[in-house]
């Protein structure tokens, strides 16, 4: 196997793919391309896939195309199969040609009828109860020898930190929206607070006091009630039901 000229190594685009991937799953699906892309030579294609295990679930969070998705749901229907094994066990997966294969039979039976000859499965080192593995698809038998296979593993190492890093990029971007929802309510509600002082010519306690009451009183949450308030100023008199 050789390297394509363009482009050059999944690997090498990982920090690309990155910057330009709005989530994970856009990341994982762009690498999963791309090493599909890498990996096909001279019209014979392979079909690459990300299977995830959470909560004793499995389900393809990623996908070169419709096809390694569809592939990957023959495993699901056995509840077994290489890939999954790889994510359980974490350890790689080798199926030189599905037709000599010995374990799980009626799987192999039926991926061979999808025309899949070879499957190599690569578990992806993740952190936490989640596990994936990285599943390769070829309609060519015997298609990795050793060095291919150890060239693969390092692709899928690089990738899999580049997915922790993107885990962690997630959950900061969750938090700073989670933080600038926070203030967006901080403000909608000092804004109320303000409109009740002046109202009721009261302290910022009191005028907060009758805000809760309110809130309570009518089931509501206390930003939603803050917007309704500050919005009825602005278009109308205020409601008498923030008075005390």
């Amino acid at each position: 196997m050789t390297e394509h000229e363009a482009g050059g190594s999944p690997a090498e685009q990982l920090q690309d793919l990155l910057l330009n991937s709005q989530d994970i799953t856009e990341f994982l699906d762009e690498f999963a391309r791309t090493l599909a892309g890498y990996l096909s030579q001279d019209g014979n294609d392979v079909w690459c896939a990300v299977t995830l295990l959470r909560d004793r679930k499995a389900g393809t969070v990623a996908s070169s195309s419709e096809h390694a998705e569809a592939l990957d749901e023959i495993q699901y229907q056995f509840g077994d199969g290489p890939c999954l094994t790889a994510a359980r066990e974490h350890t790689l997966v080798y199926i030189p040609d599905i037709r000599a294969n010995g374990q799980w039979p009626e799987y192999n039976e039926a991926a061979d009828r999808s025309g899949i000859r070879s499957v190599l499965a690569v578990p992806l080192e993740l952190q936490g109860e989640a596990r994936a593995g990285l599943n390769i698809y070829s309609d060519q038998p015997n298609k990795y020898d050793d060095a291919d296979i150890e060239r693969i593993q390092r692709e899928v190492l690089i990738a899999s930190k580049a997915l922790q890093l993107a885990v962690r990029l997630a959950r900061h971007r969750d938090t700073e929206a989670d933080l600038e929802a926070a203030m967006r309510s901080r403000t909608i509600i000092d804004l109320a607070v303000g409109i009740i002082m002046d109202q009721n010519r009261c302290s910022q306690e009191e005028a907060f006091n009758i805000l809760t009451a309110a809130s309570n009183h009518r089931n509501i949450k206390l930003r939603d009630l803050a917007a309704e308030l500050v919005a009825s100023v602005g278009q109308a008199p205020a409601s008498t039901h923030f008075k005390r």
